[in-house]
């Protein structure tokens, strides 16, 4: 248990919120990847665990991940840990001094925090747990209020909040380094913001999603269903140029019906320019504009250097494109050009992904990635279902499980080579290209028995109430 290192190899560790865990380990990835650094563990890594153990990185590299991260609460320099109180005791004492010594001056002031996870303490426990840790060598003052040195002994007592043991599984000291941007999640909350829509993304997915994307400063990037713009916020916030499309013309406006309770229509200060406004990034807003994202608008030339979007699965938003089945569409004999509605038609959930992938391929700089959600009827689940392009690499896959039988899983793809003309027909090959060939939306495919089993239900209801069954 001994951590035998210099300042070149310290050992650090990473205290992880416990939700949204099955995107924890991409978005740390992704952060130490800004920086070209690896993420290198211990043998006995658990990806459930809110610890995780980090080798090979310095100070600067862990400040430099904590200050984008919402899946990470806070960062310790480690000084020791063991399954025992001997074994951390032992730890502690093999730790080289001379890493100690730097924050154990006698001119200094310092705290020591308790956390423990899945248990509560009560004070008193928490003082006798600092009084044991007597042994270590310090010679400065406490100071609650605002010490120069913080350390944190930290707990583990499982994840099972029934069958809670007497003494923890696992413990840790160290110096605390950095907290974590967890406080986005409540500073940037839909419910503060200026402008929003029925499916605006939640803020602390919003910035999830972008840490995944590698979103960094002076970056442009692209939101093709961008709707009221959450992934604009958020990709705005690291320092990102952000722009969008969408086919609502009502939403890219921002006029009609608002969504927001006791109000029926819209400000007309509401739009996704007043949200970067309201949070002081304005000056990196591009623009958004109506467009149909089945018939891209844009030059065939790599220029974003990240898509990010949450396009529409036509459960409580619609997949329409623009087009009719009809072989000749007759404008009316009084129409100017002027004010013109166009005609829109289903847009099935395979095109959707077909041309969402095939516009990154063409669209997205090398090393450049495609960040999108893809709903998913978790008992037909399997990764063949994830759609693929030639193209791009498939980097994460996230679930976020809705109910017993609905999830969403955020697919992290990047761009490894440009495109070729027999990439086009790459879908002809390989089945795993259209997985939901054939189907109109979700709703359709998955939904249609539910919502089925729920007519009946209410007719059910409706009948016996009325006392005709």
């Amino acid at each position: 248990m001994a951590l035998h290192c210099g300042r070149a190899c310290r050992q650090y560790l990473l205290h992880l919120a416990h939700d949204n865990v099955d995107f924890r380990l991409p978005e740390i990835k992704a952060l130490l990847s800004l920086r070209n650094r690896p993420f290198d563990t211990s043998e006995t890594f658990n990806e459930k665990s809110p610890f995780w153990q980090l080798n090979g990185l310095s100070e600067d590299d862990i400040r430099s991940v904590m200050s984008r991260t919402v899946c990470g609460k806070s960062a310790f320099e480690l000084w020791g840990h063991g399954t025992t109180t001997d074994e951390l005791r032992m730890s502690l004492l093999e730790y080289p001094a001379e890493n100690m010594a730097p924050y154990l001056q006698q001119n200094s002031t310092y705290k020591i925090n308790v956390y423990t996870f899945n248990k509560t303490l009560v004070f008193k426990d928490s003082i006798e747990k600092i009084d044991a840790l007597d042994f270590l060598p310090f010679k400065g003052t406490v100071n609650l209020k605002a010490p120069e040195h913080i350390f944190c002994l930290l707990e583990d007592y499982g994840s099972d909040p029934y069958e809670i043991p007497e003494e923890p599984f696992h413990m840790y000291f160290g110096r605390w380094i950095a907290d974590g941007q967890r406080e986005l999640i409540r500073s940037y909350s839909v419910k503060k913001r200026h402008f929003i829509g029925n499916t605006s993304m939640d803020a602390g997915l919003s910035f999830i999603m972008a840490n995944h994307a590698k979103v960094k400063a002076d970056d442009l990037v692209y939101d093709p269903f961008v709707g009221t713009g959450s992934l604009l916020v958020a990709c705005s916030r690291f320092g990102a140029y952000v722009c969008g499309t969408d086919i609502d013309y009502n939403t890219i406006h921002g006029v009609g019906k608002a969504s927001r309770k006791n109000q029926k229509w819209r400000g007309p200060d509401e739009n996704i320019r007043a949200n970067l406004r309201q949070y002081g990034t304005e000056s990196l807003y591009v623009d958004v504009m109506v467009s149909d994202a089945s018939k891209t608008v844009w030059r065939k030339t790599a220029q974003f250097d990240a898509i990010v979007t949450d396009p529409p699965y036509g459960i409580r938003e619609s997949t329409r494109r623009t087009g009719s089945h009809k072989d000749i569409i007759k404008p009316p004999e009084d129409f100017s050009g002027e004010s013109h509605i166009p005609v829109s038609m289903a847009y099935h959930l395979s095109d959707i992904f077909a041309d969402l992938l095939n516009f990154a391929a063409h669209h997205l700089v090398l090393g450049g990635r495609l960040i999108y959600w893809l709903p998913i009827y978790r008992p037909e689940y399997c990764e063949e279902m994830v759609p693929l392009h030639p193209c791009l690499t498939l980097i994460s896959n996230c679930e976020q499980t809705l109910s017993s039988h609905t999830s969403r899983r955020l697919i992290t793809m990047e761009k490894t080579k440009e495109p070729e003309e027999s990439d086009g027909l790459a879908h002809l090959a390989d089945p795993r290209f259209t997985p939901y060939h054939g189907h109109n939306s979700f709703r359709e495919k998955y939904f249609f028995f539910v919502f089925k089993c729920n007519y009946y239900f209410w007719f059910f209801c409706f009948f016996s109430h009325s006392g005709k069954v």
